[in-house]
């Protein structure tokens, strides 16, 4: 069986002794620490839900954008080069087949 500490459940009679403390610490200033309450959880969902919104594209993201790494100056001389040497060699002996 569960025990709660010798404490019990909150019900209606502790509430009811919460919220006159609350009135009694808060008194006039009550509805807009609920409002601001309010709003600071709703701010707390959609930064929630950006989060989620992100992760969710990063893990599509992969499968779909798949790029090769960018050629380096260097490379692409070095093939340049090496393709211009294969077009300017010419055997040295003639090609004699009949």
């Amino acid at each position: 069986m569960f025990t709660t500490l010798a404490i019990g459940t909150i019900g209606w009679p502790e509430l009811l002794i919460i919220g006159i403390v609350a009135l009694l610490i808060f008194g006039r200033r009550l509805p807009d620490v609920a409002r601001n309450l309010g709003k600071g959880i709703v701010e707390f969902k959609k930064g929630l839900k950006g989060i989620e919104d992100s992760i969710d594209q990063t893990s599509d993201a992969p499968s779909k954008n798949i790029q090769s790494p960018p050629v380096s100056q260097a490379t692409q001389a070095d093939q340049e080069s090496q393709k211009a040497k294969s077009d300017n060699e010419t055997p040295d002996t003639p090609n004699t087949s009949a």
